[in-house]
């Protein structure tokens, strides 16, 4: 489990080639630009930083701007890269084609989405439909679920995260409208700060930023875990995705076999993701 907050939205591992368009030559070598999901954001990070040590020609930016905007910078091919904690819309897709692009995706972890509290809490296990009531307002103290008698403070990802649209669509059901005194977070770090400084606080956060500052609650009996994530008896697992402008090309493509290789998913592990099935 990570042990420290990720607190940056972006981190751009190098200034100069944000500005540069996807996949240039710049001078002796290359360049590849990444950008989307906050929660893809440490394993994309720390892939880039050992990729560019075993290749000092190729220079990689990454950014953590959002599974939304993530997907719409390959489409718009802005990006090379596009991490996303969730699939395409259809709506993404439709506009893809419509400008002539056709997205892969390359699916690099697996996940969990982990309901999380403050340590102090003594509530540890909560039902799908238990998140849902509090995440609606119609649960809003903790001892309509065994805890203290006191108020609830929700706290969730903004809409434009993939996060988010997972969690509204596993636990609340589509169209299910956020409480509205919910507080909104920009970023999985965001959430985790946010839930460690408050003991009324609940929030939900990707297996990899659960640390001991945080207490992991487990849904409908199940913890999550590398085991129950991979055979997917998690109720809230999903994979982690990172999207390129059809199939990958050239220094890409060797980006995305090494996320995907062994030593990637050494990578992934050490994140506190879960690497893919052997």
């Amino acid at each position: 489990m990570r042990k420290s907050f990720l607190l940056m939205g972006t981190v751009a591992l190098l200034a100069a080639a944000l500005i540069m368009a996807p996949g240039a030559v710049m001078a002796g070598g290359k360049s590849i630009t990444i950008t989307g999901s906050t929660t893809v954001l440490p394993v994309a990070q720390k892939a880039a930083e050992d990729f560019m040590k075993k290749h000092p020609d190729v220079r990689i930016s990454v950014a953590g701007t959002g599974s939304g905007d993530g997907i719409k910078a390959v489409i718009d091919g802005t990006a090379d890269i596009g991490d996303a904690s969730r699939e395409m819309k259809d709506k993404e897709i439709k506009l893809a084609k419509e400008k002539g692009v056709t997205p892969k995706l390359h699916v690099v972890a697996l996940d969990c989405i982990v309901p999380v509290v403050h340590p102090s809490n003594p509530v540890g296990d909560l039902s799908l439909e238990q998140l849902k009531k509090i995440y609606t307002g119609d649960i809003k103290n903790w001892k309509d679920v065994g805890g203290p008698d006191l108020e609830m403070v929700a706290v969730s990802r903004d809409s434009s995260s993939g996060t988010f649209e997972v969690w509204n669509h596993m636990v609340l059901g589509k169209k299910t409208r956020v409480r509205p005194d919910a507080q909104l977070q920009a970023s999985n770090g965001a959430v985790a700060q946010a839930v460690a400084g408050n003991k009324n606080a609940i929030g939900y956060v990707g297996i990899g930023y659960v640390n001991d500052k945080l207490k992991a609650v487990k849904i409908n009996g199940v913890a999550a875990s590398p085991k129950t994530a991979a055979d997917k008896s998690y109720p809230v697992a999903r994979g982690l995705n990172m999207y390129t402008r059809g199939e990958p090309q050239g220094v890409v493509k060797e980006f995305i076999d090494f996320v995907m290789g062994p030593e990637g998913q050494k990578i992934v592990a050490e994140e506190g993701f879960v690497p893919l099935p052997k």
